[in-house]
């Protein structure tokens, strides 16, 4: 609990809304006894990993089976049981709703449902103190002052995989601005460089498609070919050596259980192929981070890559931000970073425990979106409250993506002088 502050629940209002792919998702409301209202909205992933807590989607005829009301009639009927509740009591609130639920992966209520209402809370929390949002979270994750800072933006500029059509099997190619002073300077950054590399894809294929994260979709069917086109558009805004890459393939997508091979579309490897294949990147290409470079549970392989690669290596499908997948990874000794996505593990205490393990490990943790996104700005809060220093926040285009870097550039202007960007170390 925050402090000994005590305002209560008076009300839990839940609504069906759409995020940025056109789907049902849960937007939830949270009424105190002084009238105070926040509210949230809960994002969706596509390429989501199997120890994932589960989204509860009401396979019925509308909306194609994607509708969430199964998951609202949970809020509804929560609403009930949380009347009275503190407010500030996160801790107890998120706890008391995995109780309900009472399944490992939330699959009784949904995430969507228990995760709604566990960041309209904390945001509903924020407001009856006045304060801003990034300061409640920060008090709810026990960060010292002078560990706030503002994330390194990592830009998801050209898609594959599950977030685009094509036949590139990798699916993310970020840009880095690690040599930016500040979070403007990293913004202004990935936006000339995202717009010249625009003109490089238009001039190459004529024409130019988006995908889910506002990144390019060229018609590539190699790593390779994505990252020339970035590493040109990079040379081209003249950001040689200060803006970096980092990719994250997504491989549980091509893997291949039976056969234990890894079908990149023009090739099928075996997981030390495919090491050697992403070592071969690495000396060519200006790469700082690689995330899910290995299937879920393919540990073997992720094990055997971090013996012998020097370099971030974020798990994303490999956590999923829940405590005992991260206690297994430590001990099998299988990455280093934490991806840190808050509906992956379905309550905001959870997510800040996952953080904190791994940071007390000397991890580094990204706080990430998903690729159905919503106009919540969450997360650019979370980043700074953590003082964790790293975003994945996708492309600087569409409206679910720069609100984040947009939330992120106010909150620099709020801190003023003590808006410090923190600086990636780069691993060697």
């Amino acid at each position: 609990m925050v402090g000994d502050y005590q305002t209560t629940i008076k009300k839990i209002l839940a609504r069906q809304v759409l995020d940025s792919r056109g789907n049902p998702t849960v937007e939830v409301e949270i009424i105190t006894q002084n009238n105070i209202r926040g509210k949230a909205i809960v994002p969706s992933g596509a390429s989501t990993g199997i120890h994932e807590a589960l989204e509860l989607r009401d396979n019925e005829k509308a909306y194609l089976g994607q509708g969430v009301m199964k998951a609202i009639y949970n809020v509804k009927m929560l609403s009930k049981l949380l009347k009275g509740w503190n407010i500030f009591d996160q801790e107890g609130l998120d706890t008391f709703m995995k109780s309900v639920d009472g399944t490992p992966n939330k699959s009784d209520l949904g995430a969507n449902c228990i995760l709604g209402i566990s960041m309209a809370a904390s945001r509903t929390a924020a407001k009856e103190l006045k304060i801003p949002y990034y300061q409640y979270l920060a008090k709810l994750a026990k960060t010292k002052k002078s560990d706030i800072c503002l994330p390194i933006p990592f830009a998801n500029v050209i898609n594959g995989g599950k977030h685009a059509p094509g036949k590139l099997k990798a699916q993310e190619f970020m840009i880095v601005p690690v040599k930016a002073r500040t979070f403007s300077e990293a913004t202004m950054m990935i936006s000339e460089t995202y717009h010249l590399l625009r003109e490089i894809i238009k001039k190459k294929f004529k024409s130019v498609g988006v995908g889910d994260e506002g990144g390019f979709a060229p018609p590539l069917s190699k790593p390779e070919e994505a990252l020339d086109l970035i590493t040109q558009a990079i040379k081209k805004a003249g950001y040689e050596k200060k803006v970096m890459i980092a990719l994250d393939p997504a491989s549980s997508e091509f893997y291949n259980k039976k056969t234990k091979k890894y079908d990149l579309g023009f090739k099928k490897m075996s997981y030390k192929e495919l090491s050697n294949y992403w070592n071969k990147l690495l000396k060519k290409y200006s790469i700082i981070s690689l995330e899910d470079v290995f299937s879920e549970d393919d540990f073997e392989a992720w094990h055997y890559f971090k013996k012998n690669s020097k370099i971030q290596l974020v798990g994303d499908d490999l956590l999923v931000t829940n405590p005992e997948r991260i206690k297994l990874a430590i001990e099998k000794k299988l990455c280093n970073s934490l991806l840190l996505k808050v509906n992956q593990i379905g309550t905001l205490t959870e997510a800040i425990e996952s953080a904190r393990m791994v940071m007390k490990k000397g991890w580094t943790v990204m706080v990430s979106h998903r690729s159905g996104e919503t106009e919540d700005t969450l997360i650019a809060d979370l980043a700074v409250a953590l003082g964790c220093g790293q975003i994945k926040i996708g492309a600087p285009c569409r409206g679910e993506r720069t609100a984040k870097y947009n939330r992120l550039l106010r909150i620099e202007e709020e801190l003023g002088e003590k808006s410090s960007l923190k600086k990636f170390k780069i691993i060697k």
